[in-house]
């Protein structure tokens, strides 16, 4: 059954997200390495998951990347809570048992757009794109011209 892979960036709240064919391990690894692999390498360090069996292919995508993964504990959503907000608020445009089988990927990005550009209180309203975009350009400027100086002469 079709279904939805999210991924929620925890500083700037940046939701990421794909159609999947189904719940499996080696179609979510997928998904996340699509995700992953169009963030620049310094910015993408690690993700945390919750403990379903759709994560057991997780190594093939950390090794391909570069990245960790660390779990949150059983029962334990809240450990995850950004991820948990972001899927709430993809439930708003789709409410449980909607169908995902008429939906393009140019309506979830739809959606997931709609999402990162609403401003949040948590970001002092500035919207998850703003924050997102800001902290990319400070990791890649960082990472272009690392401790440069300048001599200056008359």
């Amino acid at each position: 059954k079709r279904c939805i892979d999210t991924q929620a960036e925890r500083k700037s709240r940046k939701l990421f997200a794909r159609f999947i064919p189904d719940k499996s391990a080696l179609a979510t690894a997928r998904a996340e390495y699509d995700i992953y692999s169009r963030i620049p390498a310094p910015a993408r360090i690690d993700r945390t998951w919750d403990n379903g069996t759709e994560s057991s292919c997780h190594l093939l995508v950390d090794e391909a990347l570069g990245m960790l993964t660390y779990y949150a504990d059983p029962y334990s959503s809240w450990q995850r809570g950004t991820n948990e907000n972001r899927n709430g608020r993809i439930r708003r445009y789709l409410p449980k048992g909607t169908s995902f089988d008429d939906l393009s990927d140019a309506d979830l990005q739809a959606i997931v757009d709609e999402i990162n550009d609403t401003p949040l209180k948590v970001l002092g309203w500035e919207t998850p794109n703003e924050v997102w975009y800001r902290e990319l350009g400070k990791v890649m400027s960082k990472t272009s011209h690392p401790e440069t100086s300048v001599a200056l002469t008359n």
